[in-house]
């Protein structure tokens, strides 16, 4: 069985516990907000999310890493092995549109993934405007996956979403794991 680490960073406050929680199905923390204190690490099995007949499914670790810079230190911990990264934000508040790009930096470039390993997701808390149109996303995060997010209007088509792309990570493991059996066999 694969396994595969992604990490949910981005802003304090911005929904990745939310999102973490939703995805792996836990009810854990979901009555109000508790800011996340370093990391928690959810797990969950997706069994034949690789669509092929190359293993059993997928076992995702869902890494919540906490959205204050007070953690900074222990960073380069959380992105150790990571084969992903989502970046999670509230669009309505402008001072996570300028945060996004340092979480990018540090969490995406720092690490050499590909554009492909990330998403960015626009997060609307329940009750908020939905704006759509008017995010201007600086560059190179204009380049990435963009979802807009509500677990209120449309939890479905985010978990969709998601499964698209941890097929997306999936795909990149096996490509990853066959070109390490090939050169062992060559």
């Amino acid at each position: 069985m694969l396994k595969a680490k992604i990490l949910f960073v981005g802003p304090s406050e911005s929904g990745k516990s939310v999102l973490a929680n939703f995805l792996s199905e836990s009810t854990e923390g979901i009555s109000s907000y508790v800011p996340t204190q370093g990391v928690r690490i959810l797990e969950y099995e997706k069994p034949n999310t690789n669509g092929n007949s190359k293993g059993a499914g997928c076992r995702f670790e869902l890494w919540d890493c906490g959205g204050d810079q007070k953690f900074e230190t222990c960073w380069p911990a959380l992105m150790k092995d990571s084969h992903g990264v989502v970046i999670v934000f509230n669009p309505e508040l402008p001072s996570h549109l300028k945060e996004i790009e340092m979480w990018y930096s540090c969490f995406v470039q720092q690490q050499q993934l590909l554009d492909s390993q990330c998403l960015l997701i626009a997060h609307h808390k329940p009750g908020s405007a939905w704006d759509t149109e008017n995010l201007s996303l600086a560059s190179p995060l204009n380049r990435l996956k963009l979802i807009h997010s509500s677990l209120e209007e449309d939890p479905e088509d985010v978990r969709m979403e998601f499964v698209k792309y941890f097929k997306s990570i999936i795909n990149l493991l096996n490509e990853s794991r066959d070109r390490e059996e090939m050169s062992i066999i060559t």
